[in-house]
């Protein structure tokens, strides 16, 4: 556990499907054409990724492999139920992943609880999206090993939440349901979560210009290259953009650089049917690092059903931790709606 992975996350190739497409007598057959990751992003007609973010043990011990997602698809959001389209194997097909799939880049949706003598078996997650199939292994192996819970290079941590004020942590990587709610339909639910984040215990970059820095310095200071409203670094802007995630970097004229950002995002379930009054909350400790923030929002269900809302919460590294795979926290809340 001494080692340390800042690297991008691994994303699948994709494998397109092997059976030819047939169109209207006289025309000509196609296949569909193969998209890699780094193509240039188009609106819709795209393939949708599984991304490891990593491995490495969970708060309890037990080993984790946190994986996102990344829906190339502009405009074009997509949903794959558990089964041929969205299976995870051996042992699934349904391993806690996503069913909805909004535009761009989303970090550390779920996580898979492993055993510790795991070794070099792998996970497979398929996902078919617009004809296209993409596939990526997931396994403990190799160079993946994640501190989901301190980036050691400046000892930050990632934001606590609670479902209650004194209610248990959530923090890292989700490896299940944290919590149980029901609703009627058409009414709206209250929901609360308070978070809390403690500042960077040290600055690695201490004693440099702005404008060399590299990383947010330790007590909420400006990050280089984001000062007047540039990116974050390694950060997606135009996925960010439309898929409306939080971008730890709210741009010329918005006001100050929140000190958490909580965003609320429809985890399984039609996301067509779902409401959130403020889908995206911006926290402020006021210079005390030990404040408890609440963050509150309504939701509103068109349909009965059951539904998975993901609550994510970032610090000032913004999303995906701006490239370190540390710190940022995913917990998962399953309503069942009557």
């Amino acid at each position: 556990m001494n080692a340390y992975r800042s690297a991008v996350a691994a994303m699948a190739t994709v494998i397109v499907a092997g059976t030819w497409v047939g169109v209207g007598r006289g025309q000509q057959q196609v296949a569909p054409t193969p998209q890699l990751p780094g193509a240039p992003l188009t609106a819709t007609g795209e393939a949708v990724f599984a991304a490891v973010e990593g491995w490495g043990p969970h708060k309890d011990g037990q080993n984790v492999i946190e994986v996102g997602y990344y829906n190339r698809n502009r405009g074009q959001v997509i949903d794959i139920p558990i089964g041929p389209n969205n299976r995870i194997e051996p042992g699934g097909p349904d391993m806690g992943q996503p069913t909805h799939f909004e535009a761009g880049r989303h970090y550390g949706v779920f996580g898979i609880t492993v055993p510790k003598d795991f070794g070099t078996k792998k996970y497979t997650w398929t996902i078919v999206a617009n004809g296209q199939t993409s596939s990526v292994q997931l396994g403990t192996a190799g160079p993946y090993w994640v501190n989901f819970f301190e980036n050691p290079s400046t000892g930050n941590t990632p934001p606590v939440v609670r479902f209650a004020q004194a209610g248990p942590e959530n923090l890292g990587p989700p490896q299940k349901i944290a919590e149980n709610r029901t609703a009627t339909a058409g009414q709206p639910l209250a929901l609360s979560v308070w978070v809390s984040d403690k500042p960077n215990t040290y600055d690695p970059e201490e004693g440099l210009p702005a404008n060399l820095r590299s990383r947010p310095a330790a007590a909420g200071a400006e990050p280089a290259g984001r000062r007047g409203g540039g990116p974050a670094p390694n950060f997606d802007v135009s996925a960010a953009r439309d898929s409306g995630q939080p971008r730890g970097d709210f741009g010329r004229g918005s006001g100050p650089r929140p000190d958490v950002t909580v965003s609320w995002k429809v985890h399984r379930g039609a996301a067509s049917n779902v409401t959130f009054s403020e889908p995206v909350a911006r926290l402020f400790n006021k210079g005390d690092s030990n404040a408890v923030m609440e963050a509150k929002t309504n939701v509103t269900f068109k349909a009965a059903g059951e539904y998975v809302l993901r609550v994510q919460a970032n610090d000032q590294t913004g999303d995906g931790g701006g490239g370190d795979l540390c710190c940022w926290t995913n917990a998962l809340m399953k309503v069942t709606v009557k």
